[in-house]
């Protein structure tokens, strides 16, 4: 089975004085996530989508969901955790719960505020898979990158050939991804910032598949003026 997980469960600080999450806000004529789930609807190698967000949202994404898509059934919407790691496994304890787990299994994870993924990202997102455990979706650096530890000075600046500016989807074998994530200590756990930094810290290899420049994550209000403007030009050209 390959199951898209749809990650809702921040609640868009960034974005500024909103009355709901950046993910349920509109873009163009439809919220940001179902601009996102369509685009994994639309690809027939997925079985189930799982949209995990804040327990008080549930009901209104299941509402929202059954406005603009009509057929649910097999979309999912689970409660999200405190944090990204958690709600990426609340998603993948609900699987195991509702369909239990076989060892090709695949899992995508992808952030429902980035409703630009392409059918290309996602079918080499599950080719990649094939040949590993662990896929992350990148793009080259086209700035320099700087580093610095203390905020103040800088303390090194990597060679940019190096450097790529990450995306999502992530993918994983489903199995690899819960029982590395049942191996990791306190101290690991605190030090997270994706399912991929996981992989790392337990010497796994992570194959990489090249995302697309407007690929963008929609955290502020100047981002979503950005998508905005790409929806129209998207429609112009149709």
């Amino acid at each position: 089975m390959i199951y898209a997980e749809i990650l809702a469960g921040g609640k868009g600080t960034r974005m500024g004085n909103t009355d709901m999450p950046k993910q349920f806000l509109m873009l163009g004529s439809k919220p940001i996530f179902i601009h996102t789930i369509e685009q994994f609807i639309l690809n027939s190698q997925i079985d189930k989508i799982i949209l995990c967000c804040p327990k008080i949202w549930m009901e209104h994404a299941r509402n929202t969901i059954k406005k603009y898509i009509g057929d649910t059934t097999n979309i999912f919407v689970v409660e999200g955790g405190s944090n990204r790691q958690e709600t990426v496994i609340n998603g993948c304890k609900f699987i195991e719960k509702e369909f239990g787990i076989n060892d090709k299994d695949i899992i995508i994870t992808h952030d429902s505020v980035r409703p630009f993924v392409t059918q290309r990202i996602i079918d080499d997102n599950i080719k990649a898979l094939k040949k590993g455990i662990a896929v992350d979706t990148v793009i080259p650096a086209t700035d320099t990158i700087v580093e610095s530890t203390d905020g103040k000075v800088l303390s090194n600046i990597p060679v940019r050939k190096n450097m790529y500016l990450g995306q999502t989807p992530q993918s994983f074998n489903l199995k690899e991804l819960m029982t590395l994530f049942e191996s990791l200590t306190t101290d690991e756990k605190n030090i997270l910032t994706d399912a991929c930094k996981a992989f790392i810290l337990k010497g796994k290899e992570v194959k990489i598949v090249e995302g697309e420049i407007y690929n963008i994550k929609i955290t502020t209000l100047h981002d979503l003026k950005i998508s905005n403007a790409i929806l129209a030009e998207r429609k112009e050209n149709d």
